[in-house]
């Protein structure tokens, strides 16, 4: 497992999309003194974070999710389903993103975006590999897509065309 500072490097560095740079930063944390370094994590565009999660969001805001037996399983297990509906009450923390991470640099970009996780997703659509033919190919389905992948999805072909 590499430690935070190797992964922001590698997600804003090695990864980002080239138009990007700059614009988009990554932000982990564990609290010394939470019980077992709980924390939080986010995704910051022009420092401005569009989405955030805290592990006690998980708990706090459990009620809002649908209460199936595979979600209980997961929250009981301490493993959020990484969700569009997870990703926007922020019910997620710097070991969600860890395992993201670890997920998307451990696989093919045609994997990450077929990853169940909406942060695999995310990596895969801001990383410099997709081209705009990728991109197209995307943009011509996009409205079956979770609501948080179309807000980067549109950020990084926002972002693209105004560059060019």
């Amino acid at each position: 497992m590499h430690t935070w500072t190797k992964i922001r490097h590698k997600l804003e560095n090695e990864y980002l999309a080239e138009s990007l740079r700059g614009h988009i930063r990554y932000f982990c944390t564990s609290y010394t003194y939470c019980p077992d370094h709980e924390g939080r994590a986010a995704i910051l565009l022009d420092n401005k974070e569009i989405i955030s999660g805290g592990y006690y969001n998980q708990w706090v805001k459990a009620h809002l999710l649908p209460h199936d037996e595979t979600l209980k399983m997961r929250l009981t297990l301490d493993m959020p389903l990484m969700d569009n509906t997870a990703v926007k009450l922020g019910m997620f923390d710097q070991r969600c993103f860890y395992e993201a991470f670890n997920e998307f640099d451990n696989q093919s970009i045609e994997k990450s975006f077929a990853s169940e996780n909406i942060l695999v997703r995310i990596f895969a659509v801001l990383d410099r590999r997709v081209g705009k033919r990728t991109l197209k190919k995307i943009g011509e389905n996009i409205q079956n897509e979770p609501e948080v992948f179309q807000m980067f999805y549109n950020i990084r072909t926002n972002v693209r065309s105004a560059n060019q």
